[in-house]
């Protein structure tokens, strides 16, 4: 069962509005790095971590959405890290959203079928804008949070005991 399925069905029976981006983040450029010192903040690309420099262009937890290249890589960061413009950080409105629920969310989607890129995969602000996010119980800001969090355990739970899983079959093939 895919992501996107396991949200729908954690979501099931609970009253969600649909909400549009946009209106829970703010989706921000990165920047040139070059002229940075290297130190131990680290500096994502599209790609993922490309070096470490010295200074942070964000201090908060946040959901890296890539703009061109590999779209589909979608990070979360809850350290200062810099970025550059092949990747956008998002400011999100903590009081409405839990930056892990977002970036669950994010990975279910199929951001290739947003490409808008001729010849390198791109993403445009204008259509991540426009996405929408389901936040449960929007009239009860604290009962939301609440079951975001729940979600967020519930698929964090998943993730790591679906990564075991692939260990130990790696294991087990390499012992057979």
């Amino acid at each position: 069962m895919s992501e996107q399925n396991y949200l729908k069905k954690l979501l099931d029976g609970v009253e969600v509005e649909w909400t549009e981006l946009g209106e829970i983040a703010k989706i921000k450029h990165g920047k040139d790095w070059k002229n940075l010192d290297s130190g131990a903040v680290p500096v994502y690309g599209s790609g993922g971590v490309m070096g470490y420099v010295n200074k942070y262009s964000y201090d908060k937890p946040t959901v890296l959405i890539p703009r061109k290249g590999t779209i589909t890589n979608i990070f979360y960061v809850d350290i200062p890290f810099w970025n550059v413009d092949t990747i956008y950080y998002t400011d999100i409105a903590t009081s409405k959203i839990i930056p892990k629920y977002f970036y669950h969310f994010m990975k279910s989607l199929n951001l290739m079928a947003l490409d808008t890129g001729s010849g390198r995969p791109s993403l445009t602000q204008a259509i991540l804008n426009k996405l929408l996010i389901p936040i449960p119980s929007p009239d009860n800001p604290e009962k939301s949070l609440a079951i975001q969090s729940e979600i967020v355990r519930i698929l964090d739970t998943f993730t790591a005991l679906t990564n075991e899983l692939k260990l130990r079959e790696k294991q087990y093939n390499y012992y057979r």
